[in-house]
């Protein structure tokens, strides 16, 4: 396996080797059982000594997430699965570049009963029959649509509704600095895969999106964790932080932030793009729930700011109106968007265009009006939750409530074993984040995400009171 060795890194290389494998063990790319390379070969593979692999496997072994035998091996921890995997294929072994996939893991788990896991909006709540009958109608009188090619840079009528929509919350721009893309995720994919680099610095919030922080580990970037308070990203500490290592890159999700719920204020906003433009560096700003709001809008995205060019934003649509259909805009401008532009024709000859079409008028006509009945409908879920919270939470969990978006930020009290409550959790049907994925490396958390927006709201009141049964007993 491949794993990029940072020599200028602070942590030492058997921690980025144990790093790597730990976060590989935990979002499942190495299943229990699997036998792990020999010293030797990860050696030789790595370029390192067998001294610092051995180092490597046995901080793993100290946190119980293999089991190293004499003769036989190392394997990921289950004593039980260990002897099948002498049997496994030659696949096992074929080398590949994927330091972790948290995401995939956390989607893998959606089957179960009571998914607070996800954030995302229940079906029953979306317009899916409004879009489904406008996809329905262009099928049915443009079957050309299904022929042809998308764009690169997004249908234009598309943009252009995106540019009206982008100026009623301040962001001055033409649709010609707009490109659609699959979903915010596939931004932020073509923005590191353009411009972060091996061993390159990219500084993220203090615990943040953990799709994002796939990507930059699949860079094998250098990410360091900003801490937050209630204002967002703590600019006094990125600002010392800067000093040491510039960045190349600071991505941020400034409005009811995920997995915490904050939002950025005013001031800090301003200060963060100072930063950004004293290193001559990207900023990319994530706002897939500025539009979720309970009570006042939000402060004014960072982009609307921007002069200079500096910052990258990323609005997610499909999230809030249907997410089968993968829309969402990225609007940059300059020599930056062209490279983005060229970064994604190599990576999907364009968006599909039909689902484009779909969404145009409901975004055009109706998005406003339905955004407001459904921040409603949210806020009602989230004052349903916390009641509950309230009533049969335990003592020493907090928590604080957002003003918008989809998930509650539980904290634990200390020395808490997030993942055997999850296991617990597991066993009832219950899935939720834990907040140790939304860090790279060994990072623990005593934090959980828990998604109000995602069930039916009896659905999410049975499993919501059954999950505070199954934390009272792990508590005790």
């Amino acid at each position: 396996m491949h794993i990029d060795l940072i020599r200028s890194s602070s942590k030492s290389l058997p921690q980025q080797i144990s790093g790597t494998l730990a976060q590989r063990i935990r979002s499942g790319l190495l299943q229990p059982g699997a036998r792990l390379p020999s010293v030797r070969s990860l050696a030789v593979s790595l370029k390192v000594s067998q001294v610092t692999v051995s180092k490597a496997y046995a901080e793993l072994e100290r946190a119980g997430m293999i089991i190293c035998s004499q003769g036989k091996g190392c394997f990921v921890a289950n004593p039980e699965l260990i002897k099948q995997s002498e049997g496994r294929s030659w696949q096992e072994h074929y080398n590949d570049y994927l330091p972790r996939a948290q995401l995939w893991r956390n989607f893998k788990d959606s089957e179960v009963k009571y998914p607070f896991h996800l954030a995302a909006i229940h079906s029953g709540l979306l317009p899916l029959e409004q879009i489904g009958a406008t996809m329905a109608a262009l099928v049915t009188a443009q079957p050309e649509l299904m022929a042809t090619y998308g764009n690169f840079q997004g249908d234009p009528d598309l943009r252009e509704t995106m540019r009206a929509h982008l100026l009623a919350r301040g962001i001055k721009l033409a649709s010609s600095d707009l490109m659609i893309t699959s979903g915010t995720q596939q931004g932020i994919d073509l923005v590191a895969r353009t411009f972060v680099g091996p061993g390159d610095t990219v500084y993220l919030e203090a615990p943040s999106y953990t799709g994002a922080i796939d990507v930059f580990a699949g860079r094998g970037a250098e990410m360091i964790f900003v801490p937050m308070d209630e204002e967002g990203m703590k600019v006094d500490v990125l600002t010392r932080l800067c000093d040491e290592r510039p960045p190349k890159l600071i991505y941020t999700t400034p409005t009811f932030q995920n997995p915490s719920g904050v939002t950025m204020s005013m001031a800090r906003r301003q200060r963060l793009l100072e930063i950004v433009r004293s290193y001559r560096c990207l900023l990319v700003e994530d706002d897939p729930f500025s539009d979720l709001y309970f009570h006042s809008p939000p402060p004014p995205p960072i982009k609307s700011l921007d002069t200079d060019g500096h910052v990258v934003y990323m609005k997610s649509f499909s999230k809030v109106l249907a997410p089968g259909s993968r829309v969402a805009c990225v609007a940059a401008g300059g020599d930056i968007l062209s490279r983005l532009i060229a970064a994604k024709s190599a990576s999907d000859l364009g968006g599909p265009l039909l689902t484009q079409r779909a969404v145009l008028p409901f975004i055009a006509k109706k998005y406003d009006a339905y955004a407001a009945e459904l921040r409603m409908i949210l806020r009602r879920r989230m004052e349903l939750a916390d009641k509950l919270l309230r009533r049969y939470a335990p003592p020493g969990v907090t928590w604080n409530l957002p003003e918008g978006g989809l998930s509650l930020w539980l904290e634990l009290p200390p020395s808490q074993d997030t993942g055997r409550l999850h296991e617990l959790a597991g066993q009832q049907g219950i899935s939720f984040l834990p907040g140790d994925v939304c860090y790279a490396g060994h990072t623990p958390s005593r934090h959980i995400r828990l998604c109000y927006s995602q069930m039916s709201e009896e659905d999410m009141k049975q499993g919501l009171a059954l999950f505070l049964v199954v934390l009272a007993k792990h508590l005790r």
